[in-house]
């Protein structure tokens, strides 16, 4: 709130009956308007069906792929204790960091790529914000009713009924929320083991944490702050005209089709009314989980769900009206009248080729990268505790440390051979074994001439270590360098 100083007028105020001014010196004004809790009704229709089926789906993904084995352990685990990552047979480490990248770029082209296709699908079918307030929201209705009954519930003064009712919404609302942070802590802690760890009250302190702050975060976001989230806290919505065109498809209103708006009955007709389709019902509105309407155009709040599609096209059968006052479409298809089979050829324009052609070779890269990765890894530390030494045959002496990473399940033998230097050799055999899914670490001796007085042989000296598996996994080579004394 803000104080603002009201200047005097020459003129009388208008509320006063006798003339005199006696409006007060100051006012308080609102800084921020108050927003308007919103009540979206229930719809049914295409689109309403391919939103549930897409909460189905992903929420069948990621509830029940914690609980999914493969072999003896979970198929898809993050253990960042370990510092190893299983995704079904793949079991990836640090050093394959890159791999994250390549998906981050992947998601990131796909997001531009949808986006400018077909405008905010990401956000009306398939982000979480959107999943779960349909969950929440689809609780709130079976336990309070449809818009209408909350509406007129909310307004009542409170009662053993009211109570109960919005008791038990919030008791639900807050098993789904702790199931979610669960099973999300359940990808990085085995999620069998995490179970047990709570019944017998064994969780750890960052484990508590995070099953209790992503189980809040979805309690909040999707049983209170809703469409808030879309509207100002997301940075999607604010970035988003930065990919659209007038050749993208958004959910659109018909204005030539549908105005002069007005309410009529159904056996009335619109052009002896001088009206359009739309018979201003506002049903469009109501259905809207941000609150907007479409009718006014584009705007950034709007997910592109196609919930105010789906009830227009109701209303449109119940007058006996074409469907499509409200569609997906594009804005040039709407002021130029195109066909589907026009809509369709401009989709692909030179934009939606780039990211089409840049998303599939970064996809295909990526593929070809896991398909022909050698599934260990080393690294050659020198001993720096003995930098050089004349071994008891006279010959000169490094120690150095590989440490050699299984990224099979299986144990995995490898030989281990050197070379770059005349005569230079392993001390041992160098034959070593790794375990399943585990780094060894591994100490050589390498042993070389002693033929420091020929100065091209003094110092440092550049050698190669060869490391292959006898399982016919392959063979890496990493490069060191001998110290040779002068």
């Amino acid at each position: 709130m803000t104080t603002s100083k009201v200047p005097d007028s020459p003129t009388a105020a208008p509320n006063s009956p006798n003339g005199s001014q006696d409006a007060p010196d100051e006012v308080l004004m609102p800084l921020y308007a108050a927003q308007k809790k919103i009540y979206p009704r229930s719809v049914s229709g295409l689109f309403s069906n391919w939103r549930w089926g897409v909460v189905f789906l992903t929420q069948l993904v990621f509830y029940g792929l914690p609980w999914l084995e493969w072999g003896q352990r979970q198929a898809v685990l993050f253990d960042l204790t370990a510092r190893r990552f299983y995704i079904f047979g793949l079991v990836l480490y640090p050093q394959d960091f890159i791999y994250l990248t390549g998906l981050l770029v992947i998601s990131a082209l796909s997001l531009f790529l949808f986006t400018a296709v077909a405008g905010r699908l990401w956000c009306g079918y398939a982000c979480p914000q959107t999943v779960y307030t349909e969950i929440f929201m689809w609780i709130e209705r079976k336990l309070e009713g449809d818009r209408s009954a909350r509406l007129r519930r909310d307004g009542q003064p409170w009662s053993v009924e009211k109570a109960a009712r919005k008791t038990g919404k919030q008791v639900l609302w807050i098993a789904v929320a702790l199931w979610t942070g669960f099973s999300f802590v359940g990808y990085f802690t085995p999620i069998r083991g995490l179970g047990g760890q709570i019944m017998l009250w064994e969780l750890s302190a960052w484990e508590i944490f995070w099953v209790f702050f992503y189980s809040f975060a979805t309690y909040g976001n999707a049983g209170f702050m809703r469409e808030q989230v879309c509207k100002y806290m997301c940075p999607y919505a604010r970035f988003q005209s930065a990919m659209f065109d007038k050749d993208t498809l958004i959910v659109t209103y018909d204005t030539a089709r549908g105005e002069p708006r007005g309410a009529r009955s159904r056996k009335a007709d619109p052009t002896q009314l001088g009206l359009g389709s739309c018979v201003d019902c506002d049903l469009c509105v109501q259905v809207c989980p941000t609150g907007i309407d479409i009718r006014k155009g584009l705007q950034y709040e709007c997910i592109g769900c196609g919930a105010c599609a789906d009830v227009c096209d109701t209303v449109m059968d119940k007058m006996g009206y074409a469907r499509g006052l409200v569609k997906y479409s594009t804005q040039n298809a709407v002021k130029l009248g195109w066909t589907q089979s026009q809509i369709v050829r401009h989709i692909f324009r030179p934009r939606v080729l780039i990211y089409t052609s840049i998303l599939a070779g970064v996809t295909l890269a990526m593929f070809i990268s896991l398909g022909t990765r050698i599934p260990f890894k080393v690294d050659v530390v020198r001993d720096r505790a003995v930098m050089s030494r004349v071994s008891d045959d006279g010959r000169i002496e490094n120690l150095f440390r590989l440490q050699i990473m299984n990224a099979t399940e299986s144990t995995q033998p490898f030989r281990i051979s050197v070379s770059g230097r005349p005569g230079i050799a392993l001390a041992s055999s160098g034959s070593v074994s790794v375990d399943p899914a585990q780094s060894r670490w591994v100490v050589l001796s390498v042993l070389a001439p002693n033929d420091a007085e020929h100065s091209e042989h003094a110092g440092s000296q550049p050698i190669l270590f060869e490391i292959e598996s006898l399982n016919g996994l392959g063979k890496l080579q990493e490069k060191s360098v001998f110290l040779m004394p002068h």
